[in-house]
């Protein structure tokens, strides 16, 4: 940890430099690269002293330092290839800069892509507003991803909108359960009335038979029994996380898994392929635009040197790191000021298809308001084991 303090440092304040060979930096202008990750440094630090103890980490900071660690075996690849380019990584949870000084930084003026993982929506419009005043791209690789941005040509979101992965759960009951007992639990809140109307919406606009959807509004303390009250024994039973609340999925999944005389496939969230404690005893479908099966040789390698470096299991967010920091260097590279019209090129693809598209305001189609990428992938789970991907 201490030498993550003072890599930060050097980050921060110089940059992370890979280069090829011995050049003269002056006469050449450097490709550089911005990493936003929440690393919370300033809470694990007093000045260079590490303060948490010998503890296991608080969970809240293990998301920003696994993506981190992730961009840090990618950049050990790109040096290992001789790849010249600057890395500067920046924690958006800073107790001394903010956002906006952070971007205020000289060094950033002439970045020329921005790699970001968010956790709080809040931190996303500042980013976004720079990236389109600086005509560079932002990579959003994680959820929360949109933060309610619009007319942004440079803004890409890896991980679809919320409306995207609806959609494609709508399609995929539609498809496979038309007519079993499908109901929608859900808590209250605007997010949840969001995944309410867009079910509605698309129901009402089915070219097919509409679902026979029920929606259950429950506390975040409901019972067992209050959820199996709406199941039936007789049959198969579709059940809807209709909201992002983990807390609120992880204990409708347990409900479910303790409650077996009830045959129920549960549609989660997209929040959902980074709980592993959720899925255990149940039979679980959920969306994800990254799909890391963990088989390949790549997946293995990069495990074993995770492993070997930090004495664990590499989660999705060291994957996602990873593969975000590497792919989109590499297209950086080769495509320079074309990289927008090339951001779904598969020549550098390590895990993942992506597919990414314009998507237009609706009131103009001139009008850009970012850029997502459209390929989701449906993955199926029984007993926490991964069993198909469509």
């Amino acid at each position: 940890m201490h030498y993550l303090k003072h890599l930060w440092l050097v980050c921060i304040c110089l940059g992370y430099l890979l280069s090829a060979k011995a050049q003269d930096t002056s006469a050449v202008k450097s490709i550089k690269v911005a990493v936003f990750a929440p690393l919370y440094i300033d809470s694990a630090f007093a000045n260079d002293t590490y303060k948490l103890g010998k503890a296991n980490l608080p969970k809240y900071l293990l998301p920003g330092l696994d993506f981190y660690n992730g961009v840090m075996l990618a950049i050990d690849s790109l040096n290992a290839e001789k790849t010249a380019i600057e890395v500067l990584i920046y924690d958006t949870k800073s107790s001394s800069l903010g956002i906006d000084e952070l971007l205020e930084q000289p060094e950033l003026q002439d970045v020329s892509l921005l790699i970001a993982s968010f956790n709080n929506r809040n931190d996303i419009k500042p980013l976004a507003d720079f990236a389109k005043e600086k005509n560079i791209l932002l990579i959003s690789a994680t959820y929360p991803n949109d933060g309610g941005i619009d007319d942004n040509p440079n803004f890409v979101l890896l991980n679809p909108t919320l409306t995207a992965h609806i959609e494609a759960v709508y399609k995929y009951v539609h498809r496979t359960y038309p007519l079993d007992n499908i109901n929608l639990f859900r808590r209250k809140g605007g997010t949840e009335d969001q995944i309410q109307t867009i079910l509605g919406n698309l129901n009402k606009r089915t070219g097919g038979i509409p679902l026979k959807l029920k929606t259950i509004e429950l506390t975040d303390s409901f019972t067992t029994q209050q959820v199996t009250a709406y199941l039936d024994s007789t049959k198969r039973n579709v059940v809807i996380c209709g909201t992002l609340n983990e807390s609120f999925g992880l204990l409708l999944s347990k409900a479910l898994s303790s409650s077996k005389q009830y045959p129920a496939v549960v549609i989660g969230m997209p929040t959902w392929d980074a709980l592993r404690e959720i899925g255990t005893g149940i039979d679980m479908v959920y969306t994800t635009p990254y799909n890391y099966f963990r088989q390949d040789k790549l997946s293995s390698q990069l495990s074993e040197k995770y492993r070997a470096r930090f004495a664990g299991r590499a989660s999705d967010l060291v994957f996602k790191g990873f593969e975000t920091m590497y792919r989109f260097s590499k297209l950086l590279i080769k495509y320079g000021p074309e990289l927008k019209n090339n951001l779904s090129a598969k020549e550098f693809k390590l895990f993942n298809d992506f597919d990414i598209q314009a998507v237009t305001a609706e009131e103009n189609n001139a009008v850009t308001n970012y850029l997502e990428n459209k390929k989701l992938y449906l993955v199926r789970k029984q007993d926490g084991k991964v069993k198909s991907v469509n």
